[in-house]
């Protein structure tokens, strides 16, 4: 399997990445938290690009395993994110470790790739009010992840969808929104 693995992450402050060994030699991309102006939240919550999915968020328990994608497994646990790949290929995210202000909202990216499709999850964070994350990959193309939260709002939870492969001439962006449609936080995409 050729593998894509790119991590990045997003925080109200500049963030110190400490990245797992099997991710280490990935690139690590730091961006700060950025709010819609007041009037700007209905035209940030319509991107022109084409939309795929309309999930809510799905309440599991510590350690409930939810399939991703074929193969791939992902869980939560009150220290964060697991996830395994069919090749054995497992992974963590921290939300305990400091590497994320949970009293902010953000959003983190994690993208595992083969020839035939790209798993993309991530974290979302520093809210009880999570309304939808959006990827928007290709330049035009914006799709709604699927949610996941431990009960009991947490204030955090993961995300998680899938794509077609595309050019990967970069990290495509996610943004983080409340209910009422808000951007609460954002990811920008960024080239290589």
């Amino acid at each position: 399997m050729n593998k894509h693995v790119l991590t990045a992450s997003l925080a109200a402050v500049a963030l110190v990445a400490a990245p797992t060994a099997a991710v280490a030699a990935a690139p690590t991309v730091t961006a700060t938290h950025t709010a819609a102006p007041a009037g700007a939240a209905a035209t940030a919550a319509a991107p022109a690009g084409k939309r795929l999915h309309d999930r809510r968020v799905r309440v599991v328990l510590p350690g409930e395993r939810v399939g991703v994608a074929p193969g791939w497994e992902m869980w939560l646990t009150q220290e964060g994110k697991h996830w395994s790949g069919p090749d054995g290929y497992e992974n963590f995210r921290s939300v305990v470790d400091g590497n994320i202000d949970p009293t902010q909202p953000g959003v983190s990216l994690q993208t595992d790739g083969s020839d035939t499709g790209i798993l993309h999850t991530g974290l979302y964070y520093g809210t009880r009010h999570v309304g939808r994350v959006e990827l928007t990959y290709g330049g035009s193309t914006t799709v709604r992840a699927a949610l996941v939260e431990l009960p009991g709002r947490p204030g955090w939870g993961a995300w998680h969808l899938t794509t077609p492969v595309y050019d990967q001439s970069g990290i495509p962006g996610v943004a983080l929104y409340d209910r009422a449609g808000k951007l609460l936080a954002e990811l920008p995409a960024r080239d290589f």
